[in-house]
């Protein structure tokens, strides 16, 4: 496999990844690249590239860690989810999220997000530690379960609950999720792509959006289909099948920027 191949093939997941952390598309883009920017411009980070997905996500650290870019708020661009992660990244202390997120979201081993952030294992073990006790201390939201399947929604709701949140609602269709919406507008939405009469649930969390603006997570089984980069995308994906621990992170994040919408 040629190093433009392998770097393709991890490229969505670190464009999920980066928009996690930044809480935004635009944001998250930027920094992905200007990974591979500083990649081409620099043969000693090309060369290291060529051991896969630790050295990738080392190399977009740096570039987090040391860079502020300035990012492009044209009128297409710019939205009251950009501004509020904007400012939600100035009062941020992002190691802990940092850690949370490679050994959650993106499923790295302890000893893999440490050579990934240039720290020792314990150090992220108790970043890992921190970041889940900030979790403990956030406030409570209302939550849309958006699921077709039964099973996977009473998980949903399960987790929901034991972070200390409550349900709105759930929904097995577009319909159905209008319906609950209706009656009470939910402070964070999670959402599943195909439902169950075929309708769909980017389709169902648009229209949720023109009536609020809500935090949305979508859920979904083939998240690499909706990390291209082309066009508007969601900015919290998680696979199936999940692990409860990274929906929990996504959540919080999710939160953490406060105001947000499902795309940018």
């Amino acid at each position: 496999m040629s190093l433009g191949d392998q770097i393709a093939r991890y490229l969505p997941y670190l464009r999920r990844y980066a928009r996690a952390l930044t809480g935004s598309q635009a944001t998250g883009d930027a920094f992905v690249r200007a990974t591979l920017e500083a990649a081409l411009a620099d043969e000693a980070v090309k060369q290291s590239l060529e051991g896969g997905r630790v050295p990738l996500y080392r190399a977009f650290n740096k570039v987090w860690s040391s860079a502020y870019l300035e990012v492009d708020e044209s009128a297409d661009a710019a939205s009251e989810h950009e501004a509020a992660a904007h400012n939600r990244l100035k009062a941020v202390t992002p190691l802990n999220r940092q850690a949370l997120l490679l050994t959650t979201l993106e499923d790295f081993s302890i000893e893999d997000a440490a050579q990934i952030m240039d720290m020792n294992p314990d150090e992220v073990e108790q970043l890992v530690q921190q970041a889940v006790a900030e979790i403990d201390r956030e406030s409570t939201t209302s939550v849309l379960i958006i699921e077709d399947e039964p099973l996977i929604s009473m998980q949903l709701e399960d987790l929901v609950r034991s972070l200390g949140h409550d349900i709105c609602g759930t929904a097995a269709t577009r319909t159905q999720a209008l319906e609950v919406v209706a009656e009470r507008t939910p402070g964070l939405v999670l959402a599943d792509i195909q439902l169950a009469d075929g309708s769909s649930g980017l389709d169902a969390v648009d229209d949720i959006l023109a009536i609020d603006s809500v935090p949305v997570i979508f859920i979904t089984a083939y998240p690499e289909r909706l990390l291209t980069g082309d066009r508007p995308e969601p900015t919290y994906l998680v696979t199936k099948p999940f692990q409860e621990q990274t929906v929990r992170a996504a959540i919080s994040q999710a939160l953490f920027f406060g105001t947000s919408r499902g795309f940018d």
